[in-house]
């Protein structure tokens, strides 16, 4: 074709040029129409790379097919398939649909669990082999765009493998469904229950007229062939060449002289006749709009506008038309124009559709494989084999495996409503230290199907998977050493402030700060390190990395300053198990950091997710959770308080040690006043003591009627002088001699009246008598 449009336009006067039929003669001709400005029709390009901006005078008379895979992506998402396989012919059109498919399916949330390329020249053996690999798949819902001649083989094909049975969902886009009139009959019988869509084409007078006159001419010119139905692309390419006339038509009289002279061709002599109107044929082209066969023609940025697609099943010898979808109106049975209808992704107005398998029941769109084993990935671990330990038969190489993780995995499978087959496939069988979960995540689905291990719920991850709901306790906390600062003088503190004995026993549980040189610890492949240094804005440089409870010991003996380090950061459930192997030596602080807990991953929109969830919930509320978690971390050990004793114990409880000076003081007292009260001794010492007192207090009482008495002489005294302002020297507090003598005969004479046993309480009188008198 594109030696006869050179010639063309070198001998002849060529206005216009209709029907590249593949990529290669497109984008020639499109750069051919650029130079010589005069417009590129197509009929067929439904995908084209080419840039409207910058190919002006290419012309689609063709749908867009970004407007059909919209229409594919309601229709999917209107039955519930959340995942979809798409099969599609391997060339620039296939690969243009893959990125609009890609898109609009990505708008709905709605998952292409593979996509397989096939070529167009591939031989059955090939086709069989790509088959064969979608029986393993758990998806069942298949998108197919190609060729006729690829697309009919395959389903030919499909049937042989057992792939056109009850459960499977098969759609095929318009580059199969406006064949469909043409194919064979054990090609029909191979595609019962296929639900297709196409571009809608409205039934009219000059259509059937038309039909009736290519009928007609078939059979005069071909009397022992098979018959060539007429298809959309018949009725577009009529409608194309009918546009351009239309446009040509309402220009020519405008300008005699169609062409002007000029040379375009690199390299070469020969000389290209430029249209002298290209411009205005092509402006005049693109504003033409006409009631034509294939129903309203108009252009909109150089592709045909359609707005509608037909909704078809595969039935017996012909198909059935269950509805439609609208860029207005959505999912629709009827076109109605005076409907007034809102935007509809629901297919409950659709008429009811045979499925392959003759079946009338709308397919899950997925299905635990029948031929194959839901792989199910776990992870090698070096440490805290509790939650999984993978255990390798050297012989026969088969994988299987323990721990806490496993045993939910297991629980669950007995409460799902259907059986599964499954195989576990460990992740790093190399051992690798470097190995993280991420790793291990991404390797869903083309490795595993399901991942189950003591894997966290993060925020990050389910951006490529799904989670399960968690079957765990959550948080990240913080372990530290617990130095415990208590001791026997603690009861005295509240006293020097104002705190109380439990303000100061939960402030010593908070109280902890990182020395200038701190490492801190956490586990390797997880999330932690990550976490660390994008949520808690912790130096990468600062944190090092173990595998098991031990090592965090052993690293947390040596202490930051001998390679060691200072703290822990990790996950709940393996604190516990730490502080509960480690005891009194260890002890949290700080806040709960939020994460989700461990659950099971699958790929994004799997159907799997809401059954596990199910599972995952009963197991962990019913009866058997408390013995599944004492089997694998020990006897006590309990989920229903997150932070439970193995945490609690050892960081805020007292001991008889604590108040031990405080019975110190108590047992030396009372000894005390045991001797004191019960031996002669005691008893001597006590007398003194109480002699020593009373003299004391005597004297204190003694000093304080002086000053009270002097204070009132002195008031009196100076009250009489006011007046006379007379001013006499203060003169010292002298006792009277006389007085004195006197006192003390007095207390002779009484001394000798008095017997023996009042001696004692003479003593006191007298004392009395000199406290008075002095």
């Amino acid at each position: 074709m594109l030696c006869a449009v050179l010639e063309l336009l070198q001998h002849e006067e060529v206005h216009g040029i209709v029907g590249p039929q593949d990529s290669i003669e497109e984008t020639f001709l499109a750069e051919l129409g650029q130079k010589v400005r005069m417009p590129i029709i197509s009929f067929t390009a439904r995908t084209s790379t080419l840039s409207y901006k910058e190919n002006r005078y290419f012309v689609r008379a063709t749908p867009d097919d970004a407007i059909q895979v919209q229409a594919l992506a309601m229709i999917c998402q209107g039955f519930e398939w959340h995942e979809v396989v798409v099969l599609y012919e391997d060339t620039d059109y296939g690969n243009q649909f893959i990125s609009y498919t890609n898109k609009a399916f990505q708008d709905v949330e709605i998952r292409i669990a593979y996509m397989i390329a096939l070529s167009s020249s591939a031989e059955d053996s090939h086709l069989l082999q790509e088959l064969d690999k979608l029986t393993t798949k758990q998806t069942r819902v298949f998108i197919v765009h190609m060729n006729p001649y690829l697309g009919f083989r395959l389903f030919n094909l499909a049937k042989k493998v057992g792939l056109m049975g009850e459960g499977f969902v098969w759609i095929i886009t318009d580059s199969l469904s406006n064949f469909v009139k043409s194919m064979d009959s054990v090609t029909r019988d191979s595609m019962q229950g296929v639900l297709g869509i196409r571009p809608y084409m409205p039934r009219s007078n000059d259509l059937e007229s038309f039909q009736e006159r290519w009928k007609r001419n078939m059979i005069l010119k071909n009397t022992t062939g098979p018959f060539m139905e007429l298809n959309a692309y018949g009725l577009w390419a009529y409608d194309a060449v009918t546009a351009l006339a239309i446009a040509i038509e309402n220009i020519v009289p405008l300008n005699s002289t169609l062409f002007d002279i000029n040379v375009t061709r690199n390299g070469t002599d020969k000389r290209l006749r430029i249209s002298a109107f290209g411009p205005q044929l092509l402006d005049e082209l693109s504003t033409t709009k006409f009631r034509g066969l294939s129903g309203d023609f108009e252009l909109v940025d150089g592709k045909l506008k359609q707005s509608t697609f037909e909704i078809f099943n595969v039935i017996g010898n012909g198909e059935k038309t269950v509805g439609y979808w609208t860029q207005n109106r959505g999912i629709t049975g009827e076109l109605n124009s005076f409907s007034t209808t809102m935007y509809s992704t629901s297919t409950k107005e659709l008429k009811s559709i045979t499925w392959p398998g003759d079946s009338v029941i709308r397919p899950k769109g997925w299905a635990i494989p029948a031929t194959g084993k839901l792989r199910v990935g776990i992870p090698w671990k070096h440490g805290f084999t509790e939650f999984v330990n993978v255990i390798t038969d050297p012989a026969t190489k088969h994988t299987n495996a323990t721990g806490f993780s496993i045993e939910i995995f297991l629980a669950t499978l007995e409460l799902l409503p259907f059986p599964i087959n499954y195989e576990f496939i460990h992740y790093n069988d190399t051992k690798n230290i470097d190995w993280s979960y991420d790793d291990m995540l991404h390797e869903i689905p083309q490795k595993f199907d399901m991942v189950v291990g003591d894997t966290t719920i993060w925020a990050p991850r389910a951006a490529y998977v799904d989670f399960s709901l968690p079957y765990s306790e959550s948080g990240v906390i913080l372990v530290v050493k617990n130095k415990k600062p208590f001791d026997m003088w603690i009861f005295v503190k509240p006293l020097s402030y104002t705190a109380n004995l439990s303000a100061i026993l939960t402030v010593d549980q908070l109280k902890f700060a990182f020395s200038d040189n701190y490492y801190i610890g956490c586990q390797e492949g997880s999330f932690m390190k990550e976490f660390l240094i994008e949520q808690l804005h912790i130096s990468a440089s600062r944190l090092r990395t173990y595998s098991s409870a031990e090592d965090y010991h052993n690293a947390m003996s040596l202490g930051s300053k001998n390679g060691g380090i200072d703290a822990i950061f990790d996950e709940i459930p393996y604190m516990k198990l730490f502080l509960n192997k480690y005891d009194s030596q260890y002890k949290m602080v700080g806040p709960t950091y939020r994460t989700g807990g461990f659950g099971f991953a699958f790929p994004c929109g799997s159907p799997l997710v809401s059954h596990f969830s199910k599972a995952v919930m009963d197991v962990t509320q019913g009866p058997n959770m408390t013995a599944i978690e004492q089997e694998n971390f020990g006897p006590g050990y309990s989920s229903q308080d997150p932070l439970s004793s193995t945490i609690s114990q050892q960081t805020s409880s007292l001991t008889l040690y604590d108040f031990a000076g405080l019975f110190l003081i108590i047992g030396s007292v009372t000894i005390f006043a045991l001797f004191c009260s019960e031996t002669s001794i005691g008893r001597k010492v006590t007398d003194k003591v109480e002699n020593f007192i009373q003299n004391c207090l005597r004297s204190k009482t003694s000093q304080g009627n002086s000053m009270e008495n002097s204070s009132t002489d002195d008031g009196d005294l100076g009250q009489g002088r006011d007046d006379e302002e007379i001013h006499e020297p203060v003169q010292d507090n002298v006792s009277n001699p006389r007085e004195d003598t006197d006192a003390r005969i007095v207390g002779e004479v009484e001394l000798h009246g008095i017997d023996s046993n009042n001696s004692q309480n003479l003593g006191m009188r007298i004392e009395s008598n000199k406290e008075r008198n002095s």
